[in-house]
């Protein structure tokens, strides 16, 4: 099996070294380990830096364009050069190579599609309270919309097996981690969470301004992705919002209709009639408009099979090509020299 480490970096010649180091090249059940690098952009010397250190692959985007981007030209690259397994690691050293065989070690058996570093956040002592409790709470919402068992939901420390890799597909422009770990629980993949040993980074994070920044973000690609994936359930909750007060509107219009002509109460009931009868119509809207969400989520989801066939047949066209290359290379190598044979003296 083949092993691709890939890391998206951003300006990390200071740390990008010791994290190639930090990699090993002999893994059980691995026969090969190579190291890919998505620069993003970088306006210093990472990529040089990486190549000098013994990176295999480096590939540069001419513009910063996000983790998630960065992320998903890895996972392209990787399964271009014919990976089995694919690691996603961080640039900036957090997480420490050593634990890169533990976590790939359910998929080299056979027993997950996607395996997680769990940093085990509450023992973090570098983390504060504030943010313990926030990452606590978001894993927990993450958790409930994936239908998945994961302690840290957004954990960057990644394997993923060929299979996963090929039905990876990020659509949002910030971060990859929670929006795949959705993706993967619908789709039903076996996910295992491993737990890991971390490195304290002192540089604050590049990818957000500060932790409710982050909580903004995240939050909204919870409710796109749930909504995506269970685009009826999400629409009949917000029409259950508007028909429940409307139908006690037109319950309590109706008990003043009704004690109007047993009692002959006075009380007016326009105005319950009304804006009941506004609130139902609005649910009624609401739930048919989720009926056509739930449609068009049909529709969605077998151009994400058609998606996964066409590149399956990319990956293996690519596969192949490698295959003949190395076999044109290995006959040309081993083939005999031919002798010149020169004509007989005396012959023109």
């Amino acid at each position: 099996m083949k092993l691709i480490v890939q890391i998206p970096a951003l300006n990390e010649r200071d740390t990008i070294a010791t994290v190639i180091a930090g990699i090993p090249r002999r893994i059980p059940g691995i026969s090969r380990v190579e190291v890919l690098i998505i620069d993003d952009g970088s306006s210093d010397d990472t990529a040089a830096v990486a190549l000098r250190a013994g990176a295999d692959h480096v590939v540069r985007h001419t513009a910063n364009k996000g983790l998630a981007t960065a992320y998903q030209t890895g996972i392209d690259t990787a399964l271009r050069l014919g990976a089995d397994i694919i690691v996603n690691t961080d640039a900036d050293n957090q997480y420490p190579g050593d634990e890169i065989p533990r976590l790939v070690a359910p998929i080299v058996t056979g027993t997950a599609d996607i395996v997680i570093g769990d940093r085990q956040v509450q023992s973090l002592e570098h983390f504060s309270p504030l943010k313990r409790a926030l990452q606590k709470i978001g894993s927990s919402v993450v958790r409930w919309a994936s239908e998945t068992d994961v302690p840290d939901t957004v954990s960057g420390f990644r394997a993923l097996s060929r299979e996963a890799a090929l039905r990876t597909f990020v659509t949002t422009d910030f971060s990859y981690t929670v929006e795949n770990l959705i993706q993967a629980g619908k789709r039903r993949l076996t996910i295992q969470a491993v737990p890991i040993r971390t490195n304290y980074v002192e540089r604050p994070s590049r990818l957000h301004r500060g932790n409710w920044n982050f909580i903004k973000r995240q939050a909204a690609i919870i409710a796109r992705t749930y909504a995506t994936y269970e685009p009826l359930k999400v629409f009949s909750y917000i029409a259950a919002a508007f028909f429940i007060p409307g139908m006690l509107l037109l319950g309590r219009a109706a008990y003043v209709f009704i004690g109007r002509r047993v009692t002959d109460l006075t009380a007016d009931n326009v105005q319950a009639l009304l804006v009941g009868s506004m609130l139902v119509l609005m649910a009624l809207i609401t739930f048919l408009i989720g009926l056509l969400a739930d449609r068009v989520g049909g529709v969605r989801r077998v151009q994400e099979e058609i998606l996964y066939r066409v590149r399956t047949m990319q990956v293996d066209d690519e596969a192949w090509r490698r295959m003949m290359s190395a076999r044109l290379e290995a006959i040309e190598q081993h083939a005999p020299q031919s002798a010149a044979v020169g004509a007989p003296e005396g012959e023109p």
